[in-house]
């Protein structure tokens, strides 16, 4: 296994944490006026076997999100048998020579960043039959160090995957800085969205999710809040 898994939790402890989550997102949708139905919980499943997923399955949370191809590859092709109805999203940054592997696995990509890859999404896609749903990160903060189109190239990289490449751009993501407010990344973000032509905004995680959703968010990727702590990794974003 070339990734370290993460203590299961307890499942009672699982089921009341998705439970508060749950609540929390419809509180906050309540309290911003915004349709619940248009707010997908994510649980970010990344490092949990799916022994710890169990208790999630039976509470009907079927959207989840992960970080690494090869990871995913061991472990949700056997539970998508079980749960037909899964929608798997990848939240982390992807290599070309996996593209393939990911069209093949994930519902939805989160990650187009680079031409290179939005090419060969595309190419995989036609090659295996399918289409899959894609979303651009965006890096809202300029900073080096983080995966992203800048705000400034957004628009027209979306264009260009779009109508150039032919892949189907739902919407927009972003990991804001983690040493400054978010709500302006978020505001930054819905921006863009709307002049790009998209309406998907996957922003907030488990600290921020409350401010993502006053301010739009279409997805939420929650993980620590649900699951609890998981194994350090430092090459993997905070969920």
């Amino acid at each position: 296994m070339a990734w370290a898994p993460s203590p299961t939790p307890d499942p009672d402890e699982t089921i009341a944490r998705l439970a508060n989550v749950r609540g929390e997102i419809a509180e906050a949708a309540q309290r911003y006026e915004r349709e619940l139905a248009a707010i997908n919980l994510v649980a970010v499943s990344k490092t949990f076997t799916a022994e710890a997923l169990e208790p999630l399955f039976q509470q009907g949370q079927r959207v989840f999100g992960e970080n690494r191809v090869q990871e995913a590859q061991g472990k949700w092709p056997e539970l998508r048998e079980l749960y037909p109805d899964l929608e798997l999203h990848l939240i982390g940054p992807l290599q070309s020579n996996k593209a393939e592997d990911a069209v093949a696995l994930f519902d939805v990509i989160e990650t187009v960043d680079r031409i290179k890859i939005a090419k060969a999404l595309k190419k995989a896609e036609d090659k295996l039959g399918v289409k899959r749903r894609f979303f651009v990160q965006v890096n809202t903060g300029d900073e080096a160090q983080k995966a992203g189109v800048t705000p400034a190239e957004t628009v027209a990289f979306v264009r260009t995957c779009r109508d150039e490449i032919g892949l189907n751009i739902d919407g927009l993501m972003c990991i804001p800085p983690a040493d400054q407010v978010a709500a302006p990344h978020f505001a930054l973000l819905r921006q863009l969205a709307e002049e790009a032509g998209v309406s998907g905004l996957s922003m907030g995680m488990s600290g921020d999710f409350d401010t993502a959703i006053m301010l739009g968010a279409t997805h939420v990727r929650v993980g620590s809040a649900i699951l609890g702590s998981r194994a350090a990794d430092q090459s993997q974003p905070p969920g």
